[in-house]
């Protein structure tokens, strides 16, 4: 088994341990986060419709790079607490994924408090 296939298997079993302890709702939906060596995004995730409530990421071509990737993923967290706003959802359940909560993805999680989501 080649080095990739074990990091991939470890980083599903992670992932898998998280989402298991965590309960959404219909009135609670996800946030999940995804990280990449150069991006980050996340969403507002509605599990019993399956549908996206609010989306923001670094992708987007108005989003610029400036700034180092932590600030950009605090940018991040506030543009998708603003869209979740508009969307109407206030609470949510925080999904980090196989990403230990340091950095980035806690840079995103203290501005979409900021940004007025509860969770």
């Amino acid at each position: 088994m080649s080095e990739r296939a074990k990091s991939r298997g470890r980083s599903q079993r992670r992932r898998r341990h998280v989402r298991r302890n965590l309960t959404s709702s219909p009135s609670r939906p996800r946030l999940s986060v995804f990280r990449s060596n150069k991006s980050m995004a996340a969403q507002i995730i509605d599990d019993f419709q399956g549908c996206t409530l609010a989306a923001a990421s670094t992708y987007e071509k108005d989003f610029g790079a400036s700034g180092t990737k932590t600030e950009q993923a605090g940018a991040v967290g506030t543009v998708l607490a603003d869209r979740a706003r508009e969307a109407g959802v206030t609470q949510v359940v925080f999904d980090r994924g196989p990403y230990v909560y340091a950095g980035r993805v806690r840079a995103l999680a203290e501005a979409a408090r900021k940004g007025g989501l509860d969770f």
